[in-house]
């Protein structure tokens, strides 16, 4: 493992956390946090990608994702990864303000359409991040 590189381990510290933590949300009983936590990441990836690509996004809407994106692919933080618990709090910070960003201006529709993971966890990060209205539920 030391012939690794300093940010190859960094990322599996942070994969190995993340699983830890995972894995004590099971114990726990909180099966559905444990599943939204497994699968966010993976999530926020595939929307900002999707809208990304997607023409009906503002350009202000997707520049604010493109430097998100940069930021959380970039292995420069302000707080490094490897720090216990608080290393991924600024790409937390990022995704957060992108999201938050991208709702206000952009149809919630479209952003939902760009989901790919449970709904009510959009929902829920719709609520934290207090965007002015909750995204409207899907139509079968």
């Amino acid at each position: 493992m030391s012939d690794l590189p300093w940010w190859a381990i960094a990322i599996l510290v942070i994969v190995a956390i993340w699983i830890v933590a995972a894995v004590v949300l099971v114990a726990l009983g909180r099966v559905v946090l444990a599943r939204e936590l497994a699968t966010i990441l993976p999530n926020l990836i595939r929307l900002f990608a999707g809208l990304l690509r997607d023409g009906r996004v503002p350009l202000r809407a997707k520049i604010v994702l493109a430097i998100a994106s940069l930021y959380l692919a970039s292995p420069i933080d302000l707080i490094p990864d490897f720090v216990p618990l608080a290393g991924g709090l600024d790409d937390a910070v990022v995704a957060g303000f992108a999201l938050r960003f991208v709702l206000s201006t952009t149809d919630p529709a479209l952003v939902r359409s760009h989901w790919r993971g449970d709904p009510a966890t959009l929902e829920r990060l719709t609520r934290w991040l207090r965007v002015g209205g909750v995204i409207p539920p899907a139509v079968p």
